[in-house]
């Protein structure tokens, strides 16, 4: 059940035990013509999402179609090689989106189970495996396709970032390609589609980049693109 019929179904419910009341209920105010969808119904229907097991099914589905056209695709093509992101695709952050209210702030404490930085997060290698994506992971390098990760995590965040890297299972990829310390890009897009087309430049054929954000995927560079569900936050 997608994000959004989790709340209609819980507006629904609470529609039904308000009717079945004795107690006289006042007229709905009309809503607002193009107010956007009510945050706080966002966040309950994303908790739903994540915790009914339909994310964990809708990522599933997405890598079953991957490894179906990688499984195509990497035996037929000279050097071929397949793009991950890290950040909900590869890795699972869903403690410190709890934590955090689904608030996204880089710099700052980690103080868990309160609320804690996602750089300070990702310096504590604690996020956990997305298994459907180790799954693709595991099929492309069964048929020697070159693994590439392309994050916005930083380069102050190698070492964490390689250490969970390898505790969760992605061992032996070609090259993690971290965006440089410092530097801020209007998009992510602007950061990763040259670095797909430099790994391209470099004789490699890109059949298939895997990443949660549209800005992953963006900008060319790849035979094809798979978009993992993430309701939890959204990156340029």
């Amino acid at each position: 059940m997608s994000p959004r019929n989790v709340v209609a179904a819980a507006v629904t419910s609470l529609a039904l035990l308000i009717g079945s009341s004795s107690v006289a209920a006042a007229d709905p105010i009309e809503d607002t013509a193009g107010e956007p969808a009510n945050v706080g119904d966002a966040k309950t229907a994303a908790i739903a999402y994540h915790d009914s097991g339909q994310y964990q099914h809708d990522l599933a589905e997405v890598a079953a179609q991957a490894i179906n056209w990688i499984g195509t695709q990497a035996p037929n093509t000279p050097r071929a090689a397949v793009v991950f992101d890290i950040d909900e695709t590869a890795l699972s952050n869903w403690e410190v989106i709890k934590a955090n209210d689904f608030g996204r702030f880089i710099s700052g404490p980690c103080n868990l189970p309160d609320a804690c930085a996602w750089r300070a997060w990702d310096l504590t290698a604690r996020s956990t495996v997305i298994q459907p994506t180790l799954d693709t992971y595991n099929m492309a390098k069964s048929l020697s396709a070159a693994v590439f990760f392309i994050t916005g995590r930083d380069e102050g965040q190698r070492a964490a970032t390689e250490r969970n890297l390898h505790s969760t299972g992605y061992t032996d990829y070609t090259e993690l390609i971290m965006a440089p310390q410092g530097v801020q890009f209007a998009s992510a897009a602007d950061f990763k589609a040259p670095r797909r087309a430099a790994i391209e430049a470099e004789g490699y054929t890109i059949v298939a980049n895997i990443g949660d954000q549209p800005s992953d995927l963006a900008g060319g560079h790849s035979e094809q693109t798979f978009l993992l569900p993430d309701p939890f936050y959204r990156i340029p």
